[in-house]
């Protein structure tokens, strides 16, 4: 890997600087000067000259295996470790000091590993006594990983890389983290369910486990965040206006697609995003200038703007939009800026350090749906959704995370786009009815996802079949506005929304006040206007968020905490239509916990409840 390079080259410099020849031994004045010069050819990178030079010096001078050492590391630094092939088993460990005899075994590894002697560059990184110092820890472990690939323990080869993970930043542990992954789902489906499944949830391999299983196509029961402690906690005895985990960037850029049929979604998020900007002024909090970039709507148009905020010399970069834009800016060799995606990447990788992705999941409505059934006792559950992308995947993470809490699936029904007719659906699923036996519906209840129109034809046609189960959604049943007249049929449906279009969470702008301002703040595109706001209010807490787990930030869009990747996860509120018209349960914040990683859109529509997006 690249950081192996860049690491080796300071500590190269270092080492021939410093590098200690045993005390007995007394060096000549044209040794020294030799030795010097030699040590000036390695730090201008003239590895090749610095090698021959060590090696005339291990012929002349006073310590030929500390010499040939130096020799070898050059040539390693000049990509032809094979060059110390010749005399590299000739070095006499016992005449090496310090941490000269790790030094060697590292050498000796990597030259086993480019000869296909992975059984020998395990043993060598594998040893019981082994001790390096912390500059060749990284190197260690990746060496040993590279062995533990080659001789087929491709658990073990991923477990040392989850090791490295923390001590890694930028593209380096990017790459790392997709060669974690990549070990685990060659392992396959099976397997990896089995170890999930044996696991204690404090495992810090279950994380990499549930990724692994994600990208295999495997719907995963996540657990849920814990929220502890809200972010912002007034620090007593530092004044007034200082909070805890603020940290507000002095200069933000906004990247977003200006143009093009991300237009109307853009939009929203950027009224959204400085309505909270406005509003923050009111409580007195530090607002840097920022400045909107337009990507246009492509990878490069997002490559351009990114690079474009860098030069300007901003501290924060939020957005962009689409799943080939952030794809694009997590491919470049570095990303200098921090970087708080509004969408994640199309190859799925993990966010590297100074990266954070933010967003709405449909799956993340399903598993929360999941777990408010099963802590209401529904335990047995039948499904019926549409057979749009977004009901799909919330059926699977609903699935998932039900049968995790011990309930089941009875049945699972499909509604069509096309017909209003749902009586054959109905009927296939053999559910429980008013004139079958009345015990058999206390712990059963129906979980539906689907646009407004439809559910809106689904429940009476439930009733007329004499199913009178309680019914649980996502928030696409919700077109955002009060219809009392055409909501009238979902009577008694639960689902699960953000926070703001209902009013429920304290220190947030009014939403009807804002409404009656700006139509991006009514209907379906509300949810992508609480994300805007939400975007804007993370940016100061971003860093805290990541370094204190259970730590969270009351939000428009949901109660917002991060994973150990950087994905901010939501936690959302319950609602129930009374009346014809959704209100918040009790009145108040309720709220199930439950896991969300989240892209607002895709490349082509804007993920509002009518127009989910992701993977």
């Amino acid at each position: 890997m690249r950081f192996t390079r860049a690491a080796g080259v300071a500590l190269l410099i270092s080492l021939a600087l410093t590098a200690c020849v045993p005390p007995t031994v007394e060096r000549s004045p044209a040794e020294i000067a030799a030795s010097q010069q030699a040590d000036a050819l390695q730090q201008q990178g003239k590895y090749d000259d610095a090698a021959q030079s060590y090696l005339a010096l291990a012929q002349t001078g006073s310590n030929r295996d500390h010499y040939q050492l130096l020799a070898a590391e050059a040539y390693r630094q000049e990509g032809q470790l094979e060059r110390a092939t010749p005399f590299i088993d000739t070095i006499r460990r016992q005449r090496l000091s310090g941490d000269e005899p790790s030094r060697l075994d590292l050498l000796q590894a990597e030259l086993a590993l480019k000869h296909n002697n992975a059984p020998r560059a395990l043993q060598l990184t594998t040893q019981p006594n082994i001790s390096v110092p912390p500059s060749l820890q990284l190197r260690l472990l990746e060496l040993r990983s590279q062995a533990m690939q080659q001789t087929g323990d491709l658990w073990g080869a991923a477990r040392t890389r989850v090791e490295m993970d923390g001590q890694l930043r930028g593209l380096d542990q990017a790459q790392n983290r997709k060669e974690i992954v990549t070990l685990l789902t060659q392992l396959g489906a099976d397997p990896l369910k089995q170890r999930a499944a044996a696991m204690q949830a404090s495992d810090r391999m279950l994380p990499w486990v549930n990724e692994a299983l994600s990208q295999l196509g495997v719907a995963v029961a996540r657990p849920a965040p814990t929220l502890e402690q809200e972010v912002g906690t007034m620090m007593p005895g530092e004044g007034a206006n200082v909070r805890e985990g603020f940290k507000m960037p002095a200069h933000v850029a906004l990247i977003l697609p200006a143009s093009g049929n991300l237009a109307a979604a853009s939009a929203a998020v950027a009224e959204g995003f400085f309505a909270a900007y406005a509003d923050s002024g009111r409580n007195h909090t530090p607002r840097p200038p920022v400045r909107v970039y337009d990507t246009g709507g492509t990878p490069a148009g997002a490559v351009k703007a990114y690079q474009q905020a860098v030069t300007d010399g901003v501290q924060l970069v939020i957005g962009p939009l689409t799943r080939g834009e952030v794809s694009a800016l997590f491919g470049l060799p570095q990303l200098p800026v921090a970087l708080l995606a509004l969408n994640h990447p199309d190859d799925k990788s993990l966010p590297a350090s100074g990266v954070s992705e933010f967003g709405l999941l449909p799956e993340t409505e399903g598993a929360q749906a999941a777990d408010h059934m099963a802590e209401g006792g529904l335990l047995n559950a039948y499904v019926i959704v549409s057979n749009d992308d977004f009901a799909q995947r919330a059926a699977k993470a609903f699935r998932a995370e039900l049968e995790s809490r011990g309930g089941k699936v009875a049945g699972m029904g499909n509604l069509a786009a096309s017909g209003v007719n749902y009586a054959s659906t109905i009927s296939g699923l053999g559910m429980p009815t008013d004139t079958g036996d009345a015990g058999a519906n206390n712990n059963t209840g129906v979980f539906i996802s689907m646009r407004p129109q439809q559910a809106r034809l689904l429940l009476p046609q439930l009733k007329l079949a004499r199913v009178n189960l309680p019914v649980i959604g996502t928030s696409h049943i919700y077109a955002g506005t009060d219809d009392a007249g055409a909501n009238r049929d979902l009577e008694g449906v639960e689902f699960c929304d953000a926070p703001w279009l209902f009013d429920v969470q304290p220190g947030l702008p009014n939403r009807s006040d804002i409404a009656a301002q700006l139509p991006t703040a009514r209907g379906t595109s509300a949810r992508l206007f609480a994300f805007g706001m939400d975007a804007w209010n993370l940016a100061p807490y971003l860093d805290w968020l990541r370094a204190h787990p259970g730590s969270y930030l009351p939000g428009a869009s949901g109660q917002l905490t991060a994973d150990q990747f950087g994905r901010i996860r939501r936690v959302l509120v319950w609602a129930r239509f009374q009346d014809g018209l959704a209100r918040p349960l009790n009145g108040s914040l309720q709220m199930d916990n439950a896991p969300a990683l989240a892209p607002p859109v895709d490349d082509k529509q804007p993920a509002t409840s009518d127009q989910p997006t992701g993977h």
